[in-house]
Order: C-alpha cells, then sequence, then structure tokens
C-alpha cells in the first residue's frame, strides 16, 4: 500500500499491517478514532497520519491534545520529533512552559504543536494577540486519550464549538484524528445503552471509529494479554481493632443526637461515608455545630476502617492520630472537647490493638506472598502496584521499607502520584525522577495511584497488582496493558467475595461489551450513521445552550450583597458575595481589606508559579481556637497579596436559607472579576507613583 503524493512509506515508520489498517481512512482526510489496546502504537500511527497531512496539505498546520504534562513531552521526545523532526518544525507546549504565555506567535511558526487541552483552549478564547488562536487555523487537530471527550471535560469544550461551526455550515475545519485504547462503556450495563454512549463519543468527536479487522492474530501477538489471577484471601477471623473503632462511632453517635429521620449504613463503607457527608451539610444548614463537627469526625473514623480493610492497622492508627492531634489545637467548644477527648481516652489501647500481629490484614500477607513469587535475586522483575490513594501509595512503600523478605529480595520500590497541594504532591520533575529511575533499573516496582495507568512512558513491566482500588474497565484495561512483557501477570488482591472481585469481574463483561458496541456502531451503514450523529450532535448543542441558561438564572438568584459567606467549622460569618473577585477566570479572591482581620497565616503553599502570579501561604481561620483552613493568599503581578478561597470551606447565608457548595461555579450569585487597577488604585495607590 503505497502513499499517493506521499515521499514517506509506512514500510520506513516500521508501521505494522494492523496500524496500517487503521490509518487508511484518516489518510483519505476522513475524521476518524483510531481504537488500539495500549501498547498498540496508536502515537506512532498517528505520526504516521500527520507526516502524511503535513506533506499533501499546502499551508498544514497539525495540533495534537494530550491531557498531561507528561505526554506532551513524552510523544514529542519519542514519536514525533524522530519521525518529523527533520523536515519539519515542532514544538512542546505546556502549563509548565512559558512557551503558553504566547501561544498564538509559536503557533503561527511551528508546523506541529504537541500541548496539554486546557492551553489550546486558553488560546481559542483569549483575546490577547500574541495568545490568540482560530480553530480554523489547525488543518488536523489529533486528541490523544480521545475517550476523555465526553461531560465538562476541555476535550469537549473544544470539540462542541468545532460541532458547533462544522453545524453552521463553516468549511475551514480541522480533520479529526481520535486516539484510545477504549471508548468504554459509559457507565451502561445493556447492549443498546453501551451503542448509544460509543455513538455520543462519535458524535462529540465528530468522527468515525477505527479498529483492525485483517490483522487481529498479528494485533494480539503484538500486544499479548497477561495472566490474570484473582489472590482471594478469607476474612480475618477476629477483628478487635476494627470493632474498637466502631464502638467508638456508635458512642459519637449517641453524643450527636442523630435526627430521627435519620438512618446510617454500616461503618467502614463508602455508603457510610456518603451519609455522614450528608449529615455535616445538614448540620451546617440547620447551625447545629454538633452535628455538623461529629461529622466530620466520623468522616475520619470510617476512612480509618477503610484503611484498616486494606493496609496494615498501624496505618489506620496513624491516621486518626495525625487527624487528632491536628485538632487539638482547635478546640472551639465541647463538641470537639468531647471528639479529641474520646480518642485521647481510647488513644494506648488502639495502638496496643494496631500493633498486635495476631488481627494483621490478610490482604498484605497474599500482597507479600506475591512480590516474593515475583521478585528475588535471579530474577529481574518489573512491577507497578496501584492504589486508590496517594496516602495509601505513602502506607504500602513504609511497609516495603519495613519488611525484611521484600527487602532481602531485592525489592526497590518509589511511589508515583498525580501533582497535589499535599504532604505526598509530586513536582512533575520528581514524577519525571522516578520514572526515570524505574527505567534505568534503580527501582523494580513502582505504587502508584491511576495516574500511571494512563499514557506514561512507563516501561514494560511483569507484573501489575491492582491494591484495595476500584475503577471503570477503562483504567482497567489500561492497568493490565502495563503488563507488557511476555508472560506477565496481572493480579487482583480482594477479600473472599469482595468489592474489588466483584468490580474487576464486572468491568471484563463491560469490556467485551464495549467491544460489541464498537462493532455494533462500525457495522451502520455510513448514512445511518451519519444520521444518529448529527441528531446527538443537535441534542448536544440544545443541551448546552439549556445548561447556559440555567447558570445565568442560578447565577442571579441573589444579589451577590445579599449572600453571607461564613467559616464553616465555627459559623463565624466573615464576609459578603459582594467582596469576591474572579482572578484570571480560575481564582475566588476576597478584595475586602477587612477580611485580613478574619484569618491567619499557615505554611507556604508547594505549587508552582506561573506568569502572573505565585503562591504564598496558607491561610486559617481566625475566630478563637477554629483555625479551620480556608484556602491560600496569592502574590499578584508581583505586587498585591489576595486572598484565594476555597468555597467548600464555607457556608453560604442566602435570602433563601444556609447552603454548602463544593465548587464556586454553583454559588447562585455573580462574582465580578478582579480589576487590578481598580484594585490598586483604592487599596496601594503608591505602586504607581
Amino acid at each position: 500500500m503505497s502513499p499517493a503524493g506521499g515521499k514517506h512509506t509506512m514500510a520506513d515508520f516500521d508501521l505494522y499491517p494492523y496500524q496500517e489498517e487503521v490509518v487508511e481512512r484518516a489518510l483519505q482526510g476522513e475524521n476518524i478514532i483510531i481504537w488500539l489496546p495500549t501498547g498498540g502504537g496508536k502515537t506512532r500511527a498517528a505520526a504516521f497520519v500527520a507526516k502524511r497531512h503535513l506533506e499533501t496539505t499546502p499551508g498544514a498546520k497539525v495540533v495534537v491534545l494530550v491531557p498531561t504534562v507528561h505526554l506532551a513531552d513524552q510523544h514529542y521526545e519519542k514519536e514525533f520529533k524522530p519521525r518529523l523532526g527533520s523536515d519539519h518544525t515542532l514544538v512542546a507546549v505546556s502549563g509548565e512552559k512559558e512557551e503558553k504565555d504566547f501561544f498564538g506567535k509559536v503557533f503561527e511558526r511551528s508546523d506541529v504543536v504537541i500541548c496539554t487541552a486546557q492551553i489550546l483552549d486558553n488560546a481559542l478564547t483569549s483575546t490577547e494577540e500574541t495568545k490568540h488562536v482560530e480553530l480554523s487555523d489547525i488543518t488536523l487537530l489529533v486528541i490523544d486519550e480521545c475517550h476523555h471527550t465526553n461531560k465538562e471535560h476541555v476535550y469537549n469544550k473544544i470539540m462542541a464549538s468545532y460541532v458547533e461551526k462544522k453545524l453552521d455550515g463553516e468549511k475551514r475545519l480541522p480533520q479529526i484524528l481520535g486516539l484510545t485504547a477504549s471508548p468504554g462503556a459509559g457507565g451502561e450495563k445493556f447492549l443498546l445503552g453501551a451503542v448509544d454512549h460509543v455513538l455520543q463519543i462519535c458524535a462529540n468527536l465528530d468522527s468515525a471509529i477505527v479498529s483492525t479487522k485483517n490483522y487481529v492474530p498479528e494485533l494480539k501477538e503484538k500486544v499479548p494479554r497477561p495472566k490474570k489471577e484473582y489472590n482471594v484471601v478469607k476474612k480475618r477471623p477476629k477483628d478487635p481493632f476494627g470493632d474498637h473503632l466502631k464502638r467508638m462511632m456508635y458512642h459519637i453517635h449517641e453524643f450527636m443526637d442523630i435526627p430521627p429521620d435519620v438512618t446510617l449504613r454500616q461503618c467502614g463503607t463508602q455508603e457510610y461515608e456518603m451519609d455522614v457527608v450528608l449529615l455535616e451539610k445538614r448540620g451546617v444548614r440547620d447551625g447545629n455545630r454538633r452535628l455538623a463537627r461529629c461529622a466530620v469526625y466520623l468522616r475520619k473514623y470510617n476512612d480509618a476502617l477503610l484503611i484498616h480493610d486494606t493496609l496494615r492497622m498501624i496505618d489506620a492508627f496513624s491516621y486518626l492520630e495525625e487527624f487528632n492531634i491536628s485538632h487539638i489545637d482547635s478546640i472551639v467548644d465541647g463538641t470537639e472537647d468531647f471528639l479529641v477527648g474520646l480518642f485521647q481516652e481510647n488513644q494506648v489501647e488502639l495502638r496496643t490493638l494496631a500493633n498486635n500481629p495476631l488481627y494483621e490484614n490478610p490482604k498484605m500477607s497474599e500482597l507479600e506472598s506475591i512480590l516474593l513469587k515475583n521478585f528475588g535475586p535471579d530474577q529481574k522483575s518489573r512491577g507497578i502496584i496501584f492504589s486508590k490513594t496517594r496516602l495509601s501509595t505513602l502506607y504500602l512503600k513504609d511497609w516495603i521499607s519495613d519488611n525484611t523478605a521484600l527487602l532481602k529480595a531485592g525489592i526497590k520500590a518509589d511511589i508515583l502520584t498525580g501533582a497535589g497541594n499535599s504532604v505526598s504532591h509530586m513536582t512533575l520533575n520528581m514524577q519525571e525522577d522516578t520514572i526515570r529511575s524505574f527505567r534505568q533499573g534503580k527501582l523494580n516496582l513502582l505504587i502508584s495511584t491511576s495516574v500511571a495507568e494512563e499514557g506514561l512512558d512507563i516501561p514494560d513491566c511483569n507484573l501489575v497488582i491492582r491494591y484495595g482500588l476500584l475503577t471503570n474497565e477503562i483504567a482497567q484495561q489500561q492497568a493490565s496493558g502495563r503488563a507488557r512483557a511476555q508472560n506477565s501477570q496481572y493480579s487482583v488482591v480482594t477479600e473472599e467475595g469482595g468489592r474489588e472481585e466483584r468490580r474487576e469481574k464486572t468491568n471484563e463483561y463491560l469490556e467485551e461489551l464495549t467491544g460489541q458496541a464498537v462493532a455494533r456502531v462500525q457495522e451502520m451503514s455510513p448514512e445511518e450513521f451519519r444520521t444518529k450523529i448529527k441528531e446527538l450532535q443537535k441534542k448536544a448543542i440544545d443541551s448546552r445552550k439549556a445548561q447556559e441558561i440555567q447558570q445565568m438564572e442560578k447565577r442571579s438568584l441573589h444579589t451577590a450583597a445579599s449572600v453571607r459567606l461564613l467559616c464553616r467549622k465555627c459559623f463565624e460569618p466573615v464576609a459578603l458575595g459582594s467582596d469576591i473577585r474572579l482572578v484570571e477566570a480560575a481564582h475566588h479572591v476576597n478584595v475586602n481589606p477587612d477580611f485580613k482581620k478574619h484569618y491567619k497565616l499557615g505554611g507556604q503553599v508547594p505549587i508552582k508559579s506561573f506568569e502572573d502570579w505565585e503562591p504564598g501561604c496558607k491561610i486559617h481561620c481566625n475566630n478563637g481556637n477554629c483555625n479551620q483552613d480556608w484556602g491560600f493568599e496569592i502574590l499578584y503581578k508581583k505586587t498585591v497579596h489576595l486572598p484565594n478561597i476555597s468555597i467548600k470551606h464555607f457556608a453560604l447565608d442566602t435570602p433563601d436559607g444556609r447552603v454548602t457548595k463544593k465548587k464556586w461555579k454553583d454559588v447562585t450569585f455573580t462574582v465580578e472579576k478582579f480589576n487590578y487597577e481598580e484594585y490598586c488604585l483604592a487599596n496601594c495607590p503608591d505602586i504607581f507613583d
């Protein structure tokens, strides 16, 4: 199959026959989603399409969108630069790089731009000439991990604009090339629903979905599936530590006086967590501090039970101890006094129980035995343990560091988590250092959150373990796709009849269902497919317009001056809605100088600086001993300190009663944009002297 008009053949590109098959329609200029498993070489196929596009399209401009910073650099270094760099100018841009600040200019002088989706979205909406880009300036738009093009994701925001322009008759729009290891079943359990989900993804991307039909055996040989094992353990015969925690929780239940219309489900479950989250909201809404604060503590005890279910007893104890110690200096009234006192009274007994090896978690010994089977002085193993939270990865690393047998087996482990502002925050450089050490063999075991499931350039492993993790079928396929070495193993550690086993088996079914749904979509005639896609696109536009109207109505429900913000912990009123301004469409700051007397400063926030602002110190409620975390100060344009507040740490008194909101987008008043010059003239006029 030699490309007409192209000087580079597929053979030059080392494409496998199944890759040649899936790019055929894209080479004809069609909008296509390429569906190949993790390790199937989607990115190389995309690089080939991009090269052919650049050679055959006058004024070609290729943009490759990725969901993470890592992927922007990885695709640039591994696939696009080596294959396109000799004939074309390429650049990788992300929020970490200065190029984002003059993206329009960078775009103008490059043939291929690889960037995070947010960068392009910012450029499409920016009014600044140096940053702005038009969708019609792009001739090929490659969207990696395109199954994310759904709901509120930034991919869908970009594509919604594309679809609207296309339906309005605009002709100058880019060709679309989506890449995914699985479109998923969208939470659907039956074929018709899964077909609708796949069609919706196709509609959102304005693309047909292609997979290999003629080279399935070759694909299976190139991307072998790992051997799957369910490592099932029996329940603890006795659990004195867990029982003791539950007795303490029942003691809090009695103290808090639970409303008669509330039923709390079983302690130590996700359902119980949902119940106490609602109870805390109700306590805040009703001005019932006892109910609200007890619910906060109960959630922590429930977290400890969940940790106890997955990790060591001492990890659950340490988690609770740390939480209570951090609240000793925050006792506001008798409620906090009781709650902290309850832990202190039981602290010694809990620690003794937590250190008793008789009742240790059987899942931990099963995990130890899997690792010892796969690692040893004579074995060159490489593995990943996927766990649910950053905290669980830290506890697992501590456990390995304390385990003589695992250290003797030559296990060199470290954690790999996403970025964040917590103790376990990893910067991009730290992530890259960890992956580099893993690639070089300085580490042979990664303990990771879901950040390593998708896209990161991690060498092939012969062991992947899912430990205390419940995810969907897309994440499961991506995780198992990490076990790409020959004769690799994919292990699921679970309790007999446990949630992990049930979820994993459900995901196996959903993976099959996704395949059936894609096949059903591919069997449609071109006319039927186009008709369905157009219907879904029109429906999505109408739905978005209705949502925008709804959002505007919600934002004008109350005037900003009529809404009062209260500390969510001590209920002290501290600000009005009219004090809040929006900085750079992202940060909600309080511009009232009097607000400063309501908070005190804590430690420095460990996140990077940006073009116009840099992080300062954390801020906490200054009312008595409250100390509730409120957010952090930002230094804006190197001149003014502004308190950037998180709405989830406040309650809102509105003319219709007290409410809580998780995100600023859900508040019932309009927040005005921040005007820097106006603020400076009012509060620090000497800046302009």
